[in-house]
């Protein structure tokens, strides 16, 4: 990959744009600006100076200047960027693969506390166990956590939750799962109902209705990670409805063997 396209996927996390938002301000292709992103084509001119002018940097940065390795001061220069773009958001730190693709960064249970410490540290996230699912979208960044304790029966403590990073809380969907990462409550995975214009909070809901439903403040959240799939060990029993066809195949079984005793012995 070349510093060119490593600078535009950078810049393009740092305002938290998604490749088809990106690739709709500069007025081309999503596949295209994957192409760049990628290395596997160069941007034209006409196509670099646009992405300038919506990343407030000068071109010859983009070129010429590892943008990860320099400070904001440095890229910016005395001015700040667009805080219409970049407002209460930071640049979210990720793993990639040989082939530079991104990985799913595994958050352990045991490793939940230090991850408040070092969500934002890549040598940390570099040390987590990271995997591949090649049924999530590849437009979009992972990140796996181990849930603990009963809090959301019928999903098991042990279970690991897939989220994927969404960047801000105006994009919480009343009622969806998701994991919070927050400064009061550590990582916690709830269902949440946002009242951000209301009262300035998150109300969190656990599914087994033993818990108490709790308020959060906005400004608490550190990271969300909307829950799209989860892995487990612990298989889901029958419901009673499948228990009552259960009973029905048993019966019509022993029904048949009965029958059958009955053919053999005339």
């Amino acid at each position: 990959m070349s510093l060119v396209s490593e600078n535009i996927k950078f810049l393009r996390k740092y305002y938290h744009y998604t490749q088809e938002q990106l690739a709709d301000k500069i007025n081309i292709k999503r596949s295209l600006l994957g192409a760049y992103e990628e290395g596997r084509a160069d941007p034209r001119l006409s196509n670099l100076l646009n992405m300038a002018r919506v990343f407030d940097v000068p071109v010859d940065t983009i070129i010429s200047k590892d943008v990860s390795s320099v400070s904001t001061s440095e890229l910016f220069g005395n001015k700040k960027p667009d805080t219409a773009r970049a407002e209460g958001l930071k640049v979210l730190s990720i793993t990639v693969n040989e082939q530079n693709e991104e990985n799913i960064e595994l958050v352990p249970q045991k490793a939940s506390a230090g991850y408040l410490n070092g969500y934002a540290d890549p040598e940390y996230l570099e040390e987590l166990p990271k995997f591949k699912l090649p049924i999530l979208s590849k437009n979009a960044t992972y990140r796996a956590f181990e849930i603990s304790g009963d809090s959301m029966l019928p999903l098991q403590p042990g279970s690991i939750i897939i989220g994927q990073y969404l960047e801000s809380v105006e994009e919480i969907t009343n009622g969806k799962t998701f994991i919070l990462v927050t400064t009061r409550e550590g990582v916690v995975y709830k269902r949440v109902f946002n009242y951000i214009a209301e009262k300035g909070c998150l109300f969190l809901v656990s599914d087994n209705k033993t818990y108490t439903p709790y308020e959060i403040k906005a400004e608490e959240v550190l990271e969300i990670w909307e829950a799209k799939a989860y892995l487990s060990l612990h298989l889901p029993g029958p419901t009673a409805e499948s228990d009552m066809t259960v009973e029905k195949l048993a019966s019509i079984v022993l029904d048949l063997q009965k029958e059958v005793i009955k053919l053999k012995s005339n």
